[in-house]
């Protein structure tokens, strides 16, 4: 005899395709349309063996190179995603933290943002942006990150002017938890705290 699916396989069977027309659809944010995942969701990967290479430039500057594949933890939503072929370009502000263990090995992890600065199409091969627009979303990035560190910065010297104790006084948020703030707040329809506004002047439909 046939076993019975239960409601709950029934959920189970439904949910890729409500998962992929939620993908698909355009939604707003702060007066942008743009598909994917909805902001507030995450993605988890991992990542094969890959190849990191560094040069050193001055004393406390290196250029970095690296390379490697990814695998997504689970499985995407059939009827999901891009189409096979779509690139991306990202530009990537983080903390590396790296600890020595032996002469030759290191723990390390890596924490921060990433910005969409542009994707490439597999249908017609062509960038959603040109070089010069690109340079202009990482500069609008690169301004507003600064802005939220000058913040951090404004608020812990407030605390030190107030003689606060280590104890008393409020943990200052990182970079990233300030960016979530923001995101928060407009997500629920209160006034945004933008630092620099000039981001979403050149921005246009995103994807991914």
């Amino acid at each position: 005899m046939a076993r019975r699916r239960g409601p709950h396989n029934k959920s189970a069977d439904k949910a890729p395709s409500d998962l992929a027309v939620s993908y698909n659809e355009f939604k707003d944010y702060e007066g942008q349309r743009y598909t994917g995942m909805k902001i507030g969701r995450s993605h988890k990967w991992y990542y094969d063996q890959g190849e990191w290479k560094e040069k050193k430039i001055t004393p406390d500057l290196w250029q970095i190179g690296y390379a490697v594949s990814k695998r997504r933890a689970g499985r995407a939503p059939e009827g999901s995603g891009v189409p096979v072929g779509t690139e991306y370009h990202w530009y990537i502000l983080a903390h590396q933290n790296v600890a020595k263990q032996t002469a030759n090995a290191y723990t390390t992890s890596l924490t921060g943002l990433k910005f969409k600065i542009a994707h490439k199409r597999a249908d017609n091969g062509k960038w959603s942006a040109t070089p010069r627009t690109q340079r202009k979303r990482m500069i609008a990035f690169l301004r507003s990150a600064l802005a939220e560190l000058e913040k951090q910065s404004d608020r812990e010297a407030a605390t030190v002017a107030a003689r606060e104790t280590t104890t008393g006084a409020r943990k200052g948020t990182t970079l990233l938890q300030s960016f979530e703030k923001r995101a928060k707040g407009r997500r629920r329809g209160t006034k945004p705290v933008s630092a620099h506004r000039s981001a979403r002047s050149v921005a246009g439909v995103r994807r991914g």
